[in-house]
């Protein structure tokens, strides 16, 4: 989730390893001991950090929705002034680190969203909207001709090109890092300049 450079608290490491559980396995196919187990401490002992496994899924999903929009908003504050070709890239390399960096989140996003309670579904999809418009108003500085309703066709088209990298999981099917980074990168700006040709 969000780079730091200190170690992960215990809270932190019990999402990381929730995260990667679920993804793996679907969030019903793993209990609070196995999480408890991948983390060192007793499946009880979790129950001192979260009110359950549904509690985990909630601030997985609704805290990697937060800390997308707010990188997005903090690349553009600081890119006050910036063209808007280096604001666009900016906001892919950001993605693109989320996409590498968080792959079991965007797996667990894809099946379990719908497992949240109404009200975090709901506040998750209010930041991903957000989100989205961020995106759309760069584009749209880039390529004026673009329609607000393409621009937003082609951000949720780059989003599921970068987000398609939990599928690349095969030893040697990623070229390294900064290769697939490299080419995520020109494959979003590719599509971004082929909707505003």
């Amino acid at each position: 989730m969000a780079t730091r450079t200190d170690a992960p608290t215990r809270r932190e490491q019990i999402l990381k390893e929730a995260a990667r559980l679920f993804a793996e396995r679907g969030f019903h196919g793993v209990g609070v001991d196995e999480i408890g187990a991948a983390v060192g401490i007793s499946g009880p002992g979790l129950y001192r950090h979260f009110a359950g496994k549904d509690a985990m899924l909630a601030e997985l999903l609704v805290g990697i929705s937060e800390s997308l929009l707010t990188g997005a908003k903090r690349r553009l504050a600081e890119a006050v002034g910036v063209a808007p070709g280096a604001v666009l890239d900016s906001l892919i390399e950001g993605h693109i680190d989320f996409a590498l960096d968080d792959r079991p989140l965007i797996t667990l996003h894809d099946r379990e969203l719908d497992r949240l309670r109404d009200a975090d579904r709901k506040l998750v999809r209010q930041l991903q909207r957000q989100y989205v418009e961020l995106w759309v108003a760069v584009v749209r500085r880039l390529y004026p001709d673009l329609t607000e309703p393409a621009a937003r066709s082609a951000v949720h088209s780059v989003f599921g090109l970068l987000n398609s990298t939990p599928h690349l999981t095969r030893p040697g099917s990623l070229p390294g890092r900064a290769g697939t980074a490299e080419l995520l990168h020109r494959m979003a700006r590719g599509a971004f300049a082929a909707a505003g040709a």
